[in-house]
């Protein structure tokens, strides 16, 4: 936050940057912190003094005008008004309400305030609801959610949002478990556990992404459209008359009705005859919701639409909830057309939607968004509701900003928007729509001609939105910023803003255009001093320094920010920064390596615009005060040291020694000054951005204060080079941190740690160099840059091509790149009657697989230094490349088997190969087809059998089924949500469990109220506070929090997302820990599924899966399966770590356990031996794992003719405690994100350092696998059986 916390120049404000110092010198320090913390975290989300409920869930009852006349609603006192409308509309029983207000004792409820303002709302109190006058937009609204509930809404086509866009697989997962087939044992039905038969060296399969075929929905109606008689000509309007509707209903009547303020009734008029008054008794039906009306019209509507309802109800809640505040996730593989799914269906109303959401005139529809975004920002803050409030209203106004401008860049992409000055370059051309202005992602105006022209432009609009972003979470009073956001679209990057009061205005002679920075490249500078203010709080946050830049004509500005951060004083008299795409530092050392090695001008880096992440420059400054606070301590040490020598110096000594009482004396107050504050106002770290940029100095002076600036920033490169690079590759090696799974979750990584995509060939490059145990890594950094690569060349083709061919110019590419097994010589599918109509350059057509790839090592090398091997063709995961592709490309393709060698195409009957030089275009495709003999390029007939040497095609442009737009958004997270969340983790942290608790539950309330039910921040909160439940021993809540992070995670993050993958393991082993094993089974086989789509069967972080679902299985007594999940893990940890390595050797152990526990002792022994002699060899005999192998080896040998005969004696023993990684397990774990370690992901240090392996019997172990009750004290809640032993006494933090 901006409002002066950030300022506090003590230690105890900046501690969280020291937490990694590890020492004693800060330990007092941080419990000041942790206390202080604590102690405005309570004040703040606590303050209850006039709430009776103390912010608790408690229970008020509403009563209704009709049937059930009363209802319960559970509220909490800190939600609004508006939350218990939104509970009552949603609620089955009282859908029908929609305009209506609550009263309290008689007085009318402001929507927008908290409950906790309700004069007299308690537990048990009643609110009153009352129907309200409708307006016309009233019941246009009415209509349309009408229309939703009754199932009468038919399919829509939307830019934005594709196929299938937000769904959640959940559901059906969960029913195959419910579904699954059952065996007679002993004369019981035993369920069949769902990894029975599992392959796990099977090919990926698309159909464990796609949603399940729905059951058929009953009809509620056969239509509810817009009547033709709409809208209600003037004299009607004055008597109230808002709209005019049509309904056929399901026994084959007509209905015209009649929308007034007062509700709904049945009209007179037909097709033929305007009659909009009421009928004649009996037939005067009116309602004040035309749901109560269509039940009164239609004898079969209650009983279909309770079984629609019925239907809709076997869904979870989170599956159909709509979104408000974020975008949906869409899917990269869809059903294909003939799946019902996709069918178009007739809806008459669908055209006429567009006037129920915006009115006649559409005007509704047209926000200023600027000023709502400013107004907003100046909203008051000064306590926990007014900032709740503000919070929420900023994170509804981003979503609907986005959703908007994404919409409207849809839109200027296809060229549907006219540009405001149509006789510049296409480049060059600007757009206004929905009053947010748009332009292109290029350098039409040569504004970076010299840092790279097209590609510096694409890139620096890339930057500019997280600029904004950062300026956006940092909230500095006084500065604004519009609304900003990029959005990638077949193959153009545009640049949607709010329009700032202003930007457009013609000043006067000699006045700039810009009021701070510069004004015209660096050659003209402005500096308005009231900027100056402002843009310090802005560079203290960002750690930029205060510098001179000069201007053509040798003028010195000294500046806050860098000389392209501009100030804009807007007409409305706000301060605006614009164009942030310079707030950190260039990457010198990156320049210079790469200017250094451009032998040939096709090597040439594309532009100018490498910039250092602002996570490494925070980095590097902990780093810095880490250094400083430990050379303060030391001052401080010597600086004691020197003055009891001095003091002993005055009195008579013995042998020139001082006296032992002395030294404790100086050991006691040197221990004083290790838990004293430090102070850190003498402390300061800035860069300066303009480094490097062509700022010539003119003085010595100034020339030597610029020299130790780019010595600061040289220090930051060098540090990213020698210190996070290699800490990072080094984690991933020693198994610290979840390892990445696909191109995104790698991406997400290196930000994290501060590190820039392009720096992907070094990382490959070093991590070969680190041998077969980050052998995956080198797979996954070459797999993005490929995919990064062929996106470049795909967005070059795109760029300028006409819509109507992108599909046909991507299945070009596409065939290219991934076919040539299967044609060598593909030709794209082109419809020649749109060639003839458009004069479009179509030379992608001209590229084949040779130039294709040729193209791509090019890029490879010039954009990450990095070449790529000779085999790297054949080395593609063909299937996890194709899926990176659509999601860079924002591809929904239809589902079918690819089949990418003529050996797979042969054994797939439904591929439907397709041939060269389909014409398929202008919707005539296939029935052209069917009629016309195919021919070759020499003429001859095509043979269309796939096993003949007839070329034929994996991708034609029919399965590139939608294209999606990529956005990029620059909202901030909630500050509010994020203090309690803080807070209750440092409550945890002190063992204060119940206020810690009460904190994180209460944060998990501010982000579901901040951000809605459906956002990535509400995924990761249900997801930490799952964890949090799971280690308190609280499964069932966290087995509840785990499913909805699962849901949530699939609707906005994506099905196949790693973040998916991860919470369906964790939502498994929370389910096992309930004993729901077969459950957990099910969500283990889906989750490896999907793990072998997105990156394969034999990913590192897979060894902990493969380990739980063997224990899983030994729970439910099938100790034959077990043992093969067991020889699985054992295989993939030997070819990660190696034959002789103690990962291996812990496998090996638990393996033999497993094979003794199946009655094979002979192998038991063999297994066992295994482990002994590679705990001899690497840790040595006297060694603990080696001595307990050793114990059971002694063991398991003596009883190797009858293992079930001697199993008391086995039972003596206890099961050996090993150190083990991530990847190495006993038991079941939660599984980490990509990148967190155990630490971060919610486990207490204490725990990690404190839990061992099951230290029970052998003898417990068998009762607990055989369904017994183990010897445990219910006051030590023990939960050995399903906690994975994470013993780690030498674990590395990562950097944040």
């Amino acid at each position: 936050m901006a409002d002066g916390s950030s300022d506090a120049k003590t230690l105890d404000s900046n501690t969280d940057e020291l937490k990694q110092l590890g020492n004693g010198e800060t330990t007092e320090l941080n419990g000041d912190v942790q206390e202080h913390v604590l102690r405005t975290g309570h004040e703040h989300h606590h303050n209850h003094e006039e709430d009776p409920t103390g912010g608790a869930l408690f229970q008020i009852n509403v009563r209704l005008p009709h049937e059930p006349y009363k209802i319960p609603v559970m509220v909490s006192s800190q939600e609004q008004v508006q939350d218990v409308r939104q509970s009552i509309v949603e609620t089955p029983g009282t859908f029908q309400y929609t305009c209506f207000h609550l009263e309290h004792e008689g007085e009318k409820i402001n929507d927008f305030i908290e409950l906790s303002e309700v004069k007299g709302l308690q537990t048990g109190s009643e609110l009153a609801l009352f129907e309200d006058p409708y307006t016309e937009k009233e019941a246009r609204m009415h209509v349309l959610r009408v229309r939703e509930l009754i199932g009468a809404a038919g399919d829509r086509s939307d830019f934005l949002q594709g196929i299938c866009a937000g769904m959640s697989l959940h559901d059906m997962v969960i029913s195959q478990e419910d579904g699954s087939p059952t065996l007679q044992v002993n004369g019981k039905p035993v369920k069949v556990n769902a990894l029975a038969g599992y392959n796990l060296k099977g090919a990926p399969s698309l159909q464990n992404v796609l949603p399940a075929t729905e059951e058929i929905h009953p009809k509620t109606v056969k239509s509810l459209t817009v009547s033709p008689w709409n809208p209600p000509p003037y004299h009607l309007r004055q008597k109230g008359h808002l709209l005019y509707l049509q309904v056929t209903t399901n026994e084959g009547e007509q209905h015209q009705i009649t929308s007034t303020v007062s509700g709904f009734f049945v009209n007179r008029s037909s097709n033929n005859k305007f009659d909009p008054f009421p009928r004649a008794a009996p037939k005067n039906h009116n309602a004040h919701s035309l749901l109560a009306l269509l039940t009164l019209i239609s004898p079969s509507f209650n009983d279909s639409f309770s079984a629609l309802q019925a239907i809709n109800n076997k869904k979870d809640l989170l599956t159909t909830f709509p979104f408000q505040n974020s975008l949906p996730s869409n899917p990269w593989v869809i059903p294909p057309l003939s799946n019902p799914l996709n069918q178009h269906q007739p809806d008459p109303t669908r055209a006429q939607e567009a006037y129920l959401f915006g009115g006649a005139d559409g005007a509704e529809s047209l926000r200023d968004w600027n000023e709502e975004f400013q107004t907003t920002r100046e909203s008051p803050r000064a306590t926990v509701p007014e900032r709740v409030f503000r919070e929420r209203l900023i994170s509804k106004l981003f979503a609907d900003y986005n959703d908007a401008a994404a919409r409207g860049a849809a839109l200027v992409a296809r060229g549907e928007v006219p540009p405001l000055n149509p006789t510049e370059a296409h480049d060059a051309q600007i757009f206004v729509h929905n009053n947010i202005f748009f332009s292109f992602g290029a350098d039409g105006v040569q504004t970076f001609a010299s840092e790279g022209g097209d590609e510096a432009a694409r890139v620096a609009v890339g930057k500019d939105v997280m600029g904004v972003k950062a300026v956006n979470q940092l909230d500095i009073p006084g500065l604004f910023t519009p609304g900003t956001i990029v959005v990638d679209y077949l193959g153009k990057r545009i640049v949607g803003q709010s329009i700032v009061p202003g930007i457009f205005k013609q000043r006067e002679p000699g006045e700039h255009q810009i009021d701070y920075g510069a004004v015209d490249g660096i050659e003209v500078v402005a500096e308005n001093k009231a900027f100056a203010p402002e843009f310090e709080k802005l560079s203290r946050e960002l750690r930029v320094k205060r510098h001179a830049v000069w201007d053509k004509d040798g003028r010195r500005f000294d500046l806050e920010g860098s000389v392209q951060t501009k100030g804009l004083l807007g007409t409305d008299g706000r301060k605006y920064v614009l164009d942030l795409y310079r707030i950190a530092p260039l990457d010198i050392a990156w320049s210079e390596e790469v200017n250094s090695s451009m032998e040939q001008e096709n090597n040439k880096y594309p532009h100018r615009m490498a910039i250092l992440r602002l996570e490494l420059v925070e980095a590097y400054r902990r780093s810095k005060i880490q250094q400083y606070v430990r050379e303060e301590i030391e001052k401080r040490r010597a600086a004691r040291k020197d003055d009891v020598a001095n003091k002993e110096n005055t009195k008579p000594v013995t042998n020139g020694e001082v006296s032992p009482e002395k030294l404790k004396e100086a050991e006691r107050e040197e221990s004083d000054i290790d838990q004293e504050r430090v102070d850190l106002s003498s402390f300061e770290f800035a860069l300066n951005p303009d480094v490097c940029s062509g700022q010539n100095p003119p003085t010595e002076q100034d020339k030597e204060a610029y020299a130790q600036d780019e010595k600061e920033v040289r220090a930051v490169c060098g540090y990213l080079r020698s210190k996070i690079i290699p800490e990072l590759l080094q984690d991933l090696f020693d198994s610290e941190v979840g390892f990445p799974m696909d191109g995104r979750s790698l991406t997400l990584l290196l930000h994290k740690r501060g590190i820039n995509v392009r720096y992907l060939g070094r990382i490959a490059t070093l991590a070969a160099e680190k041998g077969r145990r980050l052998q995956a890594l080198v797979a996954l950094a070459r797999q993005e840059m490929i995919a990064r690569a062929f996106k470049h060349i795909a967005n070059r083709n795109l760029r300028r091509l006409p819509p109507v061919f992108a599909t046909a110019c991507i299945s070009h590419l596409l065939n290219c790149l991934l076919g040539d097994n299967v044609n060598p010589r593909p030709r794209a599918q082109i419809d020649e009657e749109l060639r003839e109509l458009y004069t479009a350059d179509v030379s992608f057509e001209r590229l084949d697989p040779v130039s294709l790839k040729s193209q791509v090592e090019s890029e490879v090398q010039q954009r990450y230094r990095y070449r790529l091997p000779n085999d790297w063709v054949s080395s593609l995961k063909h299937f996890q490349m194709l899926r990176d592709l659509c999601l860079k490309l924002g591809l929904q393709l239809g589902a079918r088997d690819f089949s990418f060698t003529k050996a797979d195409m042969s054994t797939h009957e439904d591929h439907s190969p397709v041939q060269n030089g389909t014409l398929q275009a202008n919707g005539k495709g296939h029935e052209d087809s069917k009629k016309k003999k195919k021919k070759n390029i020499d003429g001859h007939q095509r043979d269309n059998s796939p096993l003949n040497n007839a070329p034929i095609l994996i991708f034609s442009p029919d399965d590139i089924i939608n294209i999606v737009p990529i956005v990029k958004d620059a909202a901030p997270r909630s500050t509010l949500a994020e203090e309690a969340l803080e807070a209750g983790r440092i409550s945890l942290a002190r063992n204060e469990k119940q206020l810690g608790q009460e904190l994180v539950l209460e944060s998990l309330s501010l982000h579901e109220q901040i951000y809605g039910i459906l956002h990535p921040e509400v995924a990761k909160m249900y997801h930490q506070l799952s964890m949090l439940y799971y280690q308190t021993d609280e499964k069932d809540a966290a087995v509840e929090l785990a499913r909805k992070a699962v849901i949530v995670t699939e609707r906005t993050l994506g099905v196949d997302s790693h973040d998916a993958i991860l919470a369906y393991l964790n939502l498994s082993l929370f389910e096992h820990a309930t004993n729901n094993t077969h459950a957990a089974l099910v969500y283990v086989k889906h989750a490896m599924d999907v793990w072998n789509i997105i990156y394969g069967m034999d990913h590192p972080d897979s060894i902990t899966t493969l380990n739980n679902a063997a224990v899983m299985l030994q729970n439910l007594k099938l100790y034959a399966d077990s043992r093969k999940w067991f020889e699985a893990s054992l295989s993939l940890c030997e070819d990660l770590f190696g034959r002789q390595s103690v990962h291996t050797a812990t496998i090996l152990f638990q393996l033999a356990q497993a094979l003794a526990l199946d009655h094979d002792s002979k192998a038991a022994v063999h297994r066992m031996r295994e482990a002994y002699n590679i705990f001899l060899s690497e840790l040595g005999a006297n060694d603990r794992n080696t001595k307990e192998a050793e114990s059971w080896l002694e063991q398991l040998t003596q009883n190797a003719v009858s293992i079930a005969k001697h199993a008391k004696d086995i039972q003596n023993r206890r099961f050996r405690r090993v150190q083990l990684t991530p990847r190495v397990t006993l038991g079941t774990r939660p599984q980490p994100q990509v990148g967190q370690t155990a630490a971060e992901s919610g486990t207490r240090p204490e725990t990690v350092r404190s839990i061992g392996l099951d230290s029970r019997s052998v003898d417990e172990l068998l009762k607990f696998i055989e369904g017994g009750e183990a010897s445990v004290s219910p006051s030590k809640k023990k939960r050995m059986p399903t906690r994975n032993p994470k013993l780690r006494h030498t674990r590395k933090t990562s950097t944040q």
